[in-house]
């Protein structure tokens, strides 16, 4: 696999749009070249090591991403820089700008204390891959679910989608104050699950849902993102006991509970992975 581009951008702003979700806008004339890929498209997220201003980097040739990957790592701990995944919220390519909104929480996480304090000029490195979502031209109907760490891509999904298109769409959210407005098409209903203050990743506040809903006749695509232990036990509903078509549904494990993106899976779970 070729190696992905690589941006430097800049913030550009940040804004507050619910209790816990924050928007940075980042530019720079690196993203004149940004190439937007599918909805759910995520990138790469580069924080400079502490100390630094700017991110250092491996030279990215036109070899594979493992190989990228391996140098990254053999890099020295004070140079190398932190990386998260994140959705691209919108893409504006007239001003060389993306979105990309991050989930806040009261924790330590890092890419949460670094959008709480991101100011204008801040530098961040962005490695573009590809999303998963794929736009079903043979689906009667959609089914979109995911909790707030889904819910960039979900909004970008839904404000793709043509004004035809016939769709269930489910969000957990803590409350009515993380509700965002979404543009969707009229045949779009939008459903907000609030789990109160029970914490992201305990309940199973959207399996509950999904599992009582009634589906629209014919043959749905699936696109199920979110907390990794939620996006499995939805998935083998969807399988198992809605004989839906493995090959419909594109399932995502945003986070981990308890878990970091830089930790291992474990035997468990990645039995469980293989299973579900």
């Amino acid at each position: 696999m070729t190696a992905y581009p690589y941006y430097l951008a800049t913030v550009v702003r940040r804004q507050r749009l619910t209790p816990h979700m924050i928007r940075i806008g980042l530019g720079g004339p690196d993203l004149a070249c940004f190439d937007r890929g599918a909805p759910d498209q995520y990138v790469k997220l580069l924080f400079p090591a502490a100390g630094h201003t700017v991110p250092t980097v491996p030279a990215l040739h036109d070899d594979d991403v493992e190989s990228w990957y391996q140098r990254y790592l053999a890099l020295p701990d004070a140079v190398r820089p932190i990386m998260r995944t994140y959705t691209v919220r919108r893409h504006r390519p007239e001003a060389h700008e993306v979105d990309i909104d991050f989930v806040v929480h009261d924790d330590t996480g890092f890419a949460t204390q670094w959008a709480k304090r991101a100011q204008r000029g801040d530098h961040v490195g962005i490695i573009a891959a590809q999303g998963s979502y794929q736009s079903p031209d043979t689906a009667d109907w959609q089914l979109i679910v995911g909790d707030e760490a889904a819910l960039p891509a979900i909004g970008a999904i839904v404000e793709s989608m043509p004004l035809y298109a016939l769709a269930q769409v489910w969000i957990e959210v803590a409350d009515r104050a993380e509700e965002q407005p979404l543009v969707a098409p009229p045949l779009v209903t939008l459903r907000w699950l609030h789990r109160g203050r029970m914490p992201a990743g305990h309940g199973t506040v959207l399996l509950d849902a999904v599992r009582a809903a009634r589906f629209p006749p014919g043959s749905p695509y699936a696109w199920v993102a979110g907390e990794a232990g939620m996006v499995r036990a939805l998935r083998r509903h969807l399988v198992s006991e809605r004989g839906i078509d493995r090959a419909a549904i594109t399932f995502t494990g945003y986070w981990r509970l308890g878990k970091t993106e830089a930790d291992e899976y474990t035997a468990e779970e990645l039995a469980e992975l293989e299973s579900a």
